[in-house]
């Protein structure tokens, strides 16, 4: 039972991580020239996205503590990773969209600002 814990929180840990690495990949190879190319539709859309993301990973979490089996533990990061690319694809992005605008807020101050002042609104919304 604890052996599947540890391994589900390692999984969760490794999405977290992977997103992070990807998103300061991204920002390193971003040019500044495309960081204006982001409109209010688009960044309302990510918050959205972000929030639903954040759900995602909390619900299954406990279900991942829960699993009796390795084999559950995969079965329900599997749903888990189906949930987050729906909730991408609902909003009209893909992952790659979705770790552009990261690391473009990353590398803009006041774009990041706005960005989390546009998750704050959809958390209070939900």
């Amino acid at each position: 039972m604890q052996t599947i814990r540890t391994i589900s929180a390692i999984a969760v840990i490794g999405i977290v991580l992977l997103l992070q690495s990807a998103s300061q990949t991204l920002a390193q190879q971003t040019p500044p020239q495309h960081q204006t190319d982001l409109n209010e539709t688009q960044l309302r859309s990510f918050a959205k996205v972000y929030v639903q993301i954040e759900k995602i990973l909390k619900t299954y979490e406990s279900q991942l503590k829960e699993a009796k089996t390795p084999e559950e533990g995969k079965q329900i990061q599997s749903e888990e990773i189906s949930k987050v690319h729906q909730a991408l694809t609902q909003e009209g992005m893909d992952e790659q969209s979705y770790k552009r605008i990261v690391a473009i807020a990353n590398a803009d101050d006041g774009l990041r600002k706005k960005l989390v002042g546009f998750i704050d609104e959809e958390r209070q919304k939900s």
